[in-house]
């Protein structure tokens, strides 16, 4: 058995790999966050400017602001905007890792910007400071969909923790990553040219779905690519105990 805060997404997975069955259990308070309307640009110029508008309206309210990026790479450049916008912020991107749970902690503090990838600082809780819950808690930002909806979940899940206040808001592109691996090179580029054509318009109407249903496109082929992975392991096993041999000791490391 087990315990997790996003398993319910992948309920199915776990039903028919590991035949365990997934059992919602209730929150200790209930949750109020607060999902504030996506938003789709045409371009990554165009949302990292709409990301960095949000914060800031955010931070004048006092507010802690948590940003969340797929890679390093783009902590690192969402740093130097906020460097420009003369923002101080700390950067977690799992290189400073015995320091992440400390950063982590501080991150719910009045006015406090936290911009951090996917993996730093898991399961660390966010605790708001003083005054903070009467501001409206802390808000969290996406900067795009991951290719699993439970790391999506994780990183909203950052806001309105035991029964606190928070609110978060997911930001899109049509040159975003996720779409050029759920539809490949050539619908992505179309999506791409697209969304070139419709810059500088503000935020597009329509699109949000597609990034959604990308998404499901890449998880159904992880699952399939981890079956295939079970059944081949299992045909090893099979394999070795005819043989006479251990599958676990006799199995090159």
């Amino acid at each position: 058995a087990g315990m997790t805060g996003t398993a319910i997404t992948s309920a199915r997975e776990l039903r028919k790999i590991y035949k365990c069955q997934v059992l919602p259990v209730p929150t200790n308070r209930p949750p109020i966050r607060q999902k504030l309307p996506t938003l789709v640009f045409g371009t990554s110029t165009d949302k990292w400017q709409a990301i960095i508008n949000d914060l800031v309206e955010q931070h004048e309210l006092g507010r802690p602001v948590l940003i969340g990026t797929r890679t390093i790479d783009k902590s690192e450049q969402l740093s130097k905007l906020l460097l420009e916008r003369g923002i101080d912020h700390t950067v977690l991107n799992a290189r400073h890792v015995a320091k992440e749970a400390e950063i982590v902690s501080h991150a719910g503090e009045k006015a406090r910007v936290t911009v951090a990838t996917n993996m730093a600082g898991r399961g660390t809780d966010v605790r708001l400071g003083e005054g903070v819950p009467e501001l409206g808690g802390l808000h969290v930002i996406c900067t795009e969909l991951h290719e699993s909806q439970r790391i999506d979940r994780q990183l909203i899940g950052r806001c309105g923790r035991q029964g606190d206040p928070g609110t978060y808001r997911q930001f899109l592109a049509l040159d975003d990553e996720i779409l050029i691996n759920g539809f490949g090179p050539k619908r992505a580029k179309k999506l791409k040219e697209q969304g070139e054509q419709l810059t500088g318009n503000g935020p597009l109407a329509g699109f949000e779905s597609l990034f959604y249903k990308a998404q499901r496109k890449i998880e159904r082929k992880h699952f399939h690519d981890r079956k295939v992975l079970l059944y081949h392991e299992k045909e090893r096993q099979k394999m070795q105990r005819q043989m006479s041999q251990d599958p676990y000791l006799d199995t090159p490391g």
